[in-house]
């Protein structure tokens, strides 16, 4: 009794996270593949997601901060930027998300100094540090 309550509450979450499609199948007579505009194939984000997202979230921090504590490096770290989003070639929200982030750190920011002080340029410092640790531990701990 045990083993049909199991089997009829498993076949039941089956059924429900199928959308009650699970054993029915598409008509395809004449080879057509049925299209629904409104189900589009998502993918689950790279296990690295968040990594990446603070590298942009650093990226935009060094990039204010190193200007602001005239460290003369130009658009290095917006350059940055964009070469991991050319590496990466993320969809066009997960490309989203990573410029907001981006502009998050590079805001955050802009907001609180206006001129290098010996703070910002300590943060300066520690976001290298972090960006380097960053950099290094996605693709030897990711493979990417």
């Amino acid at each position: 009794m045990a083993f049909f309550r199991t089997f009829t509450l498993l076949f039941a979450l089956i059924f429900m996270f199928n959308g009650g499609n699970a054993f029915s199948q598409a008509n395809n007579s004449e080879g057509q593949t049925e299209q629904n505009p409104s189900a589009k194939l998502r993918t689950l984000p790279p296990a690295y997601e968040n990594q990446m997202l603070r590298l942009a979230e650093i990226l935009g921090s060094l990039h204010y901060l190193r200007e602001l504590c005239k460290a003369n490096e130009g658009q290095t770290w917006r350059d940055e930027m964009q070469a991991m989003l050319t590496a990466e070639q993320p969809d066009e929200t997960r490309r989203a998300l990573l410029i907001a982030r981006f502009n998050y750190g590079f805001r955050g920011y802009r907001e609180i100094y206006r001129e290098c002080t010996p703070a910002a340029a300590e943060a300066s410092n520690q976001y290298l540090k972090q960006g380097l640790r960053l950099a290094t531990e996605i693709p030897s701990r990711f493979g990417r």
